[in-house]
Formats: structure tokens, sequence, C-alpha cells
């Protein structure tokens, strides 16, 4: 089935499993970072946000899209001459997309020589994702893993997710979610009811501050962190540390506090020091990356940081 004529079937109101479909853009095996034991991670595309610094900017459209990586392209053209919708064209300075053109009928990255051009997101159903959550049921059984759903924020598929959490917690499989928590409560809610562990970052305690960042309000997410917390969830909150942006000693301790206010339900707080890897994928989706040059932390104040917040939060580690 063609990218067009399988995004018909996607509704988020379809309330039959059989014919719902998500858009995945990845699915990871054996991770080991996303919540407890080896767990498969299923990513969904689309995201509320716009965090200056995301590492997955190709999952913020709630559409498909096309990758492109410019020191591959070997200048055949071909791309531009199969177009049907005439969105794509070669100019001097490379091949530009016309991305309000394409309806990612694919011609162009089935006929790129040069593997140049993939399309980012594929529409599954519940049972073809589960499927592949399934081959790595012997590593869940022996590690106590499973499943986590992440994005982009997956709640903005949320009747997909609610199905597929729901056939996950009944094929007895330990769930999880990474949140940026920022959806209606009633649809938090409905979500919290088939998930085990929920984890998401704090990325400013301002709602301001958190607003220029990341293009919206904090208020509901906190809501929502706390509502997580006050249903007996098992929390896993993240501070992803970028400089100038969220790194004062101020913003951290505000952080930290409001972790503590959670309860024992809080599994532990990560730190996770910013770094420069999914750079090139902003150019690739030709967009702009508005903080190159931003060096990542001084290992130094990452953990002055950690211990300002250790007395307040258990378990409180610092990523790679």
């Amino acid at each position: 089935m063609r990218w067009k004529e399988r995004q018909h079937k996607f509704s988020l109101d379809d309330k039959n499993k059989a014919d719902l479909t998500g858009l995945v853009f990845d699915i990871q095996r054996f991770a080991v970072h996303d919540g407890n034991g080896i767990r498969t991670l299923v990513f969904l595309k689309g995201c509320p946000l716009r965090c200056k610094w995301c590492q997955n900017p190709e999952s913020m459209s709630s559409k498909p899209e096309i990758m492109r990586i410019p020191h591959h392209c070997i200048s055949c053209v071909k791309c531009a001459t199969l177009c049907p919708e005439q969105a794509i064209e070669y100019r001097e300075d490379g091949v530009f997309i016309d991305r309000d053109k394409c309806t990612y009928c694919g011609e162009c990255v089935e006929k790129c020589y040069a593997g140049s051009m993939t399309i980012v997101g594929r529409y599954l159903t519940v049972e073809e994702v589960m499927e592949e959550v399934e081959r790595d049921r012997p590593f869940y059984n022996t590690s106590e893993g499973g499943v986590t759903f992440s994005g982009g924020e997956p709640t903005m598929q949320s009747a997909f997710l609610i199905a597929a959490l729901k056939d996950a917690k009944e094929r007895g499989l330990h769930t999880a979610i990474e949140s940026c928590c920022l959806c209606s409560p009633k649809t938090f809610a409905k979500v919290l009811d088939y998930t085990d562990l929920v984890l998401t970052d704090i990325k400013h305690m301002d709602s301001d501050r958190h607003k220029e960042l990341t293009g919206m309000h904090n208020v509901q997410i906190l809501e929502n962190i706390r509502m997580a917390a006050k249903t007996g969830k098992k929390l896993r909150i993240r501070i992803p540390l970028i400089p100038g942006c969220n790194d004062s000693k101020e913003n951290i301790k505000a952080t930290a506090k409001f972790v503590e206010s959670l309860g024992a339900n809080v599994e532990g707080l990560d730190i996770l020091p910013y770094h420069r890897l999914g750079e090139p994928k902003w150019e690739q989706l030709d967009r702009e990356y508005t903080l190159s040059g931003v060096k990542p932390p001084e290992r130094e104040h990452v953990m002055e940081l950690k211990d300002l917040v250790t007395p307040h939060c258990p378990n409180v580690s610092v990523g790679g």
C-alpha cells in the first residue's frame, strides 16, 4: 500500500482497533534507558512543542516527511523529473523541496540512486506494531522489560496510543510512555489507565520562559505530572540541560523542589546534558537550528547542579 493510500486509513476517532493506524517514525529494539529492563521503543510522530534543542526534529510534524542528506546527492535530477506534484526543483545550490506540495507518494525515494532521500513516518496498525514488540518477548521476560511509547509526543495520537497500550497490557507486558505531558487532562487520564511508568522531561519551571524555549506554556504539563503522581503511577523525571536556556541554579533548584513535591512515586531524576547529535537532522528537513554553536555544558557545572538537586530527589543520575 502506497503512502497516500495508507494515510486515508488514519483517524484519531476510529474505535475499531483493526482499522486504526498510527504514524510511526521508528521502532528501536533492545533499549535499556527508557524504562526498566530491556525494552522496545515505538516512536509516534507529532509533537505540540517546538523545543529549540530537539534531537528528533523529524518527530515534530504529524505528517510523513521527506528527509534528504545533501552530501549523498549525485545531482542526477531524477527526483525532480519524476515528482508528479512538481514539488522538487533542481537549483544551482542543490535540490529544493516544496514541502507544501509534497504528498509523500514516495516516487523520489524509490528512484533516488544515491539513497539521499527517505520518507519519515509509516502508518501501522496496532497489530503490526505489537507484532514487532512481541519479537523480543524472551528479553522482556528475563529482564522485567516491556514496551515504551515515545515520540514526538505519543498522546497526540491518543486513540492509537490508548489502543496499543491496552493491547500491550492484555498481553501481560510492562508499559511506559515518554511524554511531555501536554495534552488534555481527560486524555492523559485515559492514557494512564494502561501505563505503568511515565518518563517525562521538565524543560523549565518558569511558564513564560518555557514558552520562549518550546513554543508552549508549562501549566498543563505540570498539572498532568501531578495527576500521574496522585494516581500512583511510577514516574521518572528528566532535565534536558541546555546551556543558556535552563541550566541556571535557580531553575534547577525550582525543578528539584517540584519533583520533591510529587512524593514517593518518583523513581529517580536524570540530568541529561545537551549534545549536538541531532543537529544534522534539522538541515535534512530544511529547518534552521537556532542553537548552532552552543557547546555541551562543562562536566564541573553538571556535577554542581547534581549536588544541588540530590537533597530533594531520589536516585539522581547524569546521562551520557
